[in-house]
């Protein structure tokens, strides 16, 4: 276990100082390799504003005051997530202003506890639930931020909490967890460094949001905008109808399921079903022993492995928050340039266009494989993101049936309908998303990076911009492990924009 020290005896004086705490996993300690360190809460310039919980009675479908729950800070992303219910429509007389400007920090003491984000913009209509905390933090909120999202801190911050609850707690116990500090002379510079190095990550984060929002305004638009003369008219459904669909599920046939289908369908130059956008269509990889013998599981890329994308490690923006590799001596079921990984399974409708599939790229059978098969990547950059406005709009929920996440069988994709868009168009919505360029980001090594590749370009899409944030966070985790270890950190300006 990193950073941990395991005591192989405590004395009395441990013990009550615990609280007469008979946990050995109470005992456990950090191991820092410098010098100097301060608690979180000597990074704050206040009191904590906790948040206040308002009641499911209070959720409503539509408001202009909103709930922000725990689950809408997630580890994989410095920015608030806005998936499923993460955040809620509620009455507007519940409504707590707390006063959530852009740049404040939001950690959770509860459920997933220590997670951490901060505030790309002003909400001053939303307001946290009793879970979370606004930490008031003026000078030091980068540096402090770039621990918060370290696995050095959740490390702390679990020795702390107690064990065996379904749900923990961590109360106020986060601000007791210690923050390293630089051991070296030019530790101001160091801490520059790492605060320029989360600005320019947070930025890309905040560009990669901006990017999926013009994409789907570009989709309304063009969809509101090209409608023919019918009227919609909602009829409930039929014995034919039902019988014809083979589908019972009331959700299936709701007044607001049809409205939206009918805006889709009504798109004056028509629209097609997947496989008349030119794909193939099927079951990602069995993975089970009994399908392809044994094979070997990594965290880390190992030479000849296959890299294996798990639909729930896809984002909601379709890139891939995280990779595995898999080992085995067979010739699996590998994706194409062009194709698309779709979860079909819990988070419906999560998926990826794969413009250079690397180190034979596959997925397990919880996900759809998309075959472009005359791998026009424009095409297929378009079609994905297609299907995440869908999911935006809560299409893919109404079709897909079960419960936990529900289930968007093959036998169910007649019913996604996507509009054949002009040519011109598909490339205007795709370049938010993929750009036929090849942004080089040195493989890691930041000796050979350049200024201009980590400034956010105007011209890059989703995709670019989403393996210079990975890059970025990696080099951030080596400067804050050097930093824990005590090490000297070697300092690059040369790549960083300072704006």
């Amino acid at each position: 276990m990193r950073y941990v020290d395991v005591p192989q005896k405590v004395n009395i004086f441990e013990v009550l100082k615990n609280k007469a705490s008979f946990s050995p996993h109470n005992y456990k300690k950090v191991i820092l390799g410098g010098k100097d360190s301060k608690p979180v809460q000597d990074f704050l310039a206040g009191d904590l504003v906790n948040g206040e919980e308002v009641g499911s009675d209070a959720y409503l479908r539509k408001s202009y005051k909103y709930f922000i729950r725990n689950k809408a800070l997630q580890q994989d992303s410095f920015l608030l997530s806005f998936s499923g219910d993460s955040v809620i429509p509620i009455l507007p007389n519940k409504f707590v202003d707390l006063k959530l400007k852009e740049g404040d920090l939001i950690i959770s003491k509860d459920s997933n506890i220590g997670e951490t984000v901060i505030l790309d913009k002003n909400y001053p209509d939303h307001m946290l639930s009793g879970g979370l905390y606004k930490l008031p933090v003026d000078q030091g909120k980068y540096y402090l931020f770039a621990f918060l999202k370290h696995d050095f801190f959740r490390t702390q911050l679990n020795f702390l909490v107690s064990r065996g609850a379904t749900i923990l707690h961590a109360k106020k116990l986060f601000l007791d967890c210690l923050i390293p500090l630089p051991n070296q002379k030019n530790s101001d510079q160091v801490i520059t460094y790492l605060e320029t190095l989360m600005r320019i990550t947070i930025n890309k984060e905040k560009k990669i949001k901006e990017n999926e929002n013009r994409i789907f305004a570009l989709i309304e638009t063009e969809i509101s905008s090209n409608q023919t003369k019918k009227d919609f008219k909602y009829q409930f459904p039929d014995l034919r109808q039902i019988l014809l669909t083979s589908r019972i599920d009331a959700g299936f046939y709701c007044e607001d399921y049809a409205k939206k289908q009918f805006s889709i369908k009504n798109y004056t130059k028509g629209v097609g079903t997947i496989e008349e956008w030119g794909f193939e269509i099927g079951r990602g990889q069995n993975l089970q022993v009994s399908a392809i013998g044994n094979s070997i599981y990594s965290e880390e890329k190992k030479e000849n492995f296959y890299t294996l994308v798990r639909p729930t490690n896809l984002s909601d923006f379709g890139t891939v928050t995280k990779y595995e590799y898999l080992g085995n001596s067979r010739k699996l079921s590998a994706i194409s340039e062009g194709d698309i990984i779709f979860s079909a399974e819990g988070s419906v409708g999560k998926c990826m266009m794969f413009a250079n599939p690397k180190q034979r790229t596959l997925t397990n059978i919880h996900g759809i494989v998309l075959n472009k098969k005359d791998h026009n990547k424009i095409e297929s950059a378009f079609v994905c993101c297609f299907l995440r406005y869908l999911r935006n709009l809560g299409i893919l929920d109404y079709i897909s049936v079960g419960g936990q996440g529900g289930s968007l069988a093959m036998k169910y994709w007649s019913e996604v309908k996507i509009p054949f868009f002009s040519e011109a168009k598909q490339k205007e919505i795709a370049k938010y998303y993929y750009v036929p360029i090849n942004y080089k980001i040195g493989n890691g090594d930041f000796g050979a990076i350049e200024k201009r590749d980590f400034q956010v370009n105007e011209k890059m899409g989703i995709l670019q911009l989403d393996e210079q944030v990975k890059v970025l966070k990696e080099k951030i985790h080596d400067v804050v492990d050097t930093i824990i270890n005590g090490d000297v950190v070697d300092i690059d300006f040369s790549f960083a924009d300072n704006s």
